[in-house]
């Protein structure tokens, strides 16, 4: 099941397609031997909707801990340090809502940075283009996040509330963080805004992607910023999913690729073949990442495919900068996972249709890929915690369970154990560490008892 605020939102999601989707605390890291692999529970609590424990602002400290939370962003700053902003959770005193903190951890202490420490907060927009200590984006959840190459946060997006304050929805606003201060971009500081969207290929001033969450973005290697799908607003102003190919070159958005109306079939050509035809089909929560030949690779969401189906998708694909390429997967909705043997890559293994998985690419270009919703070996349609990797060419699963539904196996707190497993899990964050250690935080997902609702506990795998 799904929190009552989110069933609403993707019920209404859903129908606007079809008219047209305790206890444990936190402690001190304990490093585990280098020897030991397998999962550790570093932090957090065992059991679900913990309140967050926020201390002295700016001061870091091991009784701090980011409330229990789904749909947050995360992202990894040059000394490997972790940020987290906001998402969908509990607050300092124990009201669930939307969320506008921001972390950081530096591998052993929460630190509380900036935003409130209370739900539905309003944005605080100042001037655009001019940083302000007392800038803040709103509260939201489900935003895309990048860094640029001076090391600076940039945020689109997401679902939440305005400058207002009284209504919430999608937001196209940009901002940026220095690492002290937020700067308002671009786009609106009202909800529900609609794609501007141009002429194809032309960057202009007033280009502007619509109003969503749930969409990607990646970095190519002169800088520029490319944003796909999510759902949202097109063109019309008509809510769904969408297919839309984003460039932003840090001052002005061009619209590149895929439709500029919502809800569009995949169109996948010959598989292994580039075709300037080639869309993926419109999705919400895909999973995405670089090569490093600076290729963008998409994988599964929540969308539709090749038959205007929607379901769940396992389909991947590479956009070479100019075109798009199916590369594997199915261009039908709602597969089951093929997991082979644990720990043996086969050209035959795949993970299952899912979406609003955890994912990064480490040091080697592997990308993990942890947990989500969607289908387990069995067909089954669930919370997942199996953990993959994929080299490019091979999946490998890795841990985790192949059915659905899984409890959290926790273990000693600070402890690596092969028996340890975070519990199955959607819209956590996750990221890998210098040591090429993959962690995970939070979460909507099933604790040590195997309730399900918000998370806070915090895992460390190493390989």
């Amino acid at each position: 099941m799904k929190s009552p605020r989110r069933v609403a939102r993707i019920l209404l999601s859903v129908a606007s397609v079809l008219i047209i989707s305790g206890c444990g605390g936190s402690s001190p890291v304990t490093q585990p031997p280098p020897d030991v692999s397998g999962w550790t529970w570093v932090g957090g609590a065992n059991v679900a909707n913990q309140s967050g424990v926020y201390g002295t602002q700016g001061t870091p400290s091991s009784s701090n801990i980011a409330g229990a939370r789904e749909a947050a962003v995360s992202w990894t700053d040059s000394s490997g340090k972790l940020w987290l902003f906001g998402g969908g959770g509990y607050d300092a005193v124990g009201r669930f809502g939307l969320l506008n903190d921001l972390w950081s951890f530096d591998g052993s202490n929460w630190t509380w940075v900036k935003g409130a420490t209370t739900v539905n907060q309003a944005g605080v927009y100042g001037t655009q283009g001019t940083a302000s200590a007392s800038n803040v984006p709103g509260a939201r959840e489900g935003s895309t996040s990048w860094t640029d190459a001076g090391g600076n946060l940039w945020l689109f997006g997401g679902y939440g509330l305005d400058a207002s304050g009284f209504s919430r929805g999608h937001l196209n606003d940009l901002w940026k963080f220095d690492g002290s201060n937020w700067t308002w971009v671009s786009g609106a500081n009202t909800i529900q805004q609609a794609g501007s969207y141009g002429t194809q290929g032309i960057a202009d001033p007033s280009n502007v992607p619509g109003s969503r969450d749930g969409a990607v973005a990646w970095k190519d290697s002169s800088g520029n910023i490319w944003l796909f799908g999510g759902g949202g607003l097109d063109s019309t102003g008509t809510s769904g999913i969408l297919n839309d190919l984003w460039k932003f070159d840090g001052s002005q958005w061009a619209w590149i690729n895929g439709s500029n109306l919502v809800n569009q079939a995949g169109l996948y050509g010959t598989q292994g073949m580039a075709s300037p035809s080639n869309a993926p089909g419109a999705r919400w929560y895909p999973v995405s990442w670089t090569d490093g030949s600076g290729h963008f690779w998409l994988l599964d969401g929540v969308g539709f495919d090749s038959a205007a189906t929607l379901g769940d998708l396992n389909d991947l694909w590479e956009f070479d900068g100019s075109n798009w390429i199916w590369v594997s997967g199915a261009n039908v909705v709602n597969q089951a996972g093929v997991y082979g043997t644990q720990g043996t890559s086969s050209s035959s293994n795949w993970p299952g249709s899912r979406w609003e998985a955890g994912f990064r690419t480490d040091g080697g270009g592997n990308l993990w890929l942890f947990g989500g919703f969607g289908f387990d070996s069995a067909g089954t349609e669930a919370d997942l915690n199996d953990l993959w990797k994929f080299d490019g060419q091979k999946w490998t699963w890795v841990s985790g369970g192949k059915l659905a539904k899984q409890a959290g196996v926790y273990g000693a707190k600070g402890t690596a154990s092969q028996s340890n497993v975070p519990g199955a899990r959607r819209s956590s964050v996750s990221w890998i560490d210098k040591s090429g250690n993959v962690w995970v935080f939070g979460g909507l997902g099933y604790d040590s008892t195997g309730n399900i609702s918000e998370l806070n506990d915090l895992w460390r795998f190493q390989p």
